[in-house]
């Protein structure tokens, strides 16, 4: 059996077929562990998880070996970057598998079992915020706007957006901090 590391990078990337044979058979234990433990936390088939194993071997040699082709043994091990690859093929391939969802307005309500609560809104005492934070607030939380329609409603700085809105944030914390003591 070849080790990893005494596969050869050239001949691997280049498609030779002995060379990708020897490769899959040292990489299959190790890519088959990591896309087992990434996928652990999934209700997915023993089936599936053996095609998402192969699915990072497809991946490897897809577009004329791209993804093969960025490893770099100066940056990592190959056994590592492997189990990099891996994981991440791993992940992709749940999130295909995830089951297809409705849009919300096509479920009939009796199918949501949501109960019909209105929430309170959080009452900020007059003062504790400065203008700007308050209005910031609104717009981001209330009229749920995007933080560069914000900044451009207000022509001011998305970074100033962020940040007004960290501020207050902070200062909300911290008086319903001390009012819960």
């Amino acid at each position: 059996m070849t080790e990893l590391n005494q596969i050869d990078l050239r001949s691997l990337a280049a498609g030779h077929k002995r060379t990708w044979d020897a490769f899959v058979e040292a990489a299959s234990p190790l890519i088959n562990a990591v896309v087992r433990r990434a996928l652990s936390t999934y209700r997915l088939s023993e089936d599936d998880v053996l095609d998402a194993a192969q699915d990072v071997f497809v991946r490897l040699c897809a577009n004329d070996f791209r993804l093969l082709k960025t490893y770099d043994p100066a940056r990592a091990g190959m056994s590592t970057w492997l189990a990099v690859v891996a994981r991440s093929a791993a992940v992709d391939f749940a999130r295909r598998r995830r089951q297809a969802t409705s849009p919300i307005d096509e479920v009939p309500e009796t199918a949501l079992a949501v109960e019909d609560r209105h929430v309170e809104k959080l009452k900020i005492p007059d003062g504790l915020l400065t203008e700007r934070q308050t209005l910031i607030l609104k717009f981001l939380y209330d009229e749920e706007c995007e933080v560069s329609e914000v900044a451009q409603m207000l022509k001011i700085d998305a970074q100033t957006v962020r940040s007004t809105h960290h501020k207050a944030l902070l200062r909300l914390r911290e008086h319903f901090r001390e009012e819960s003591r």
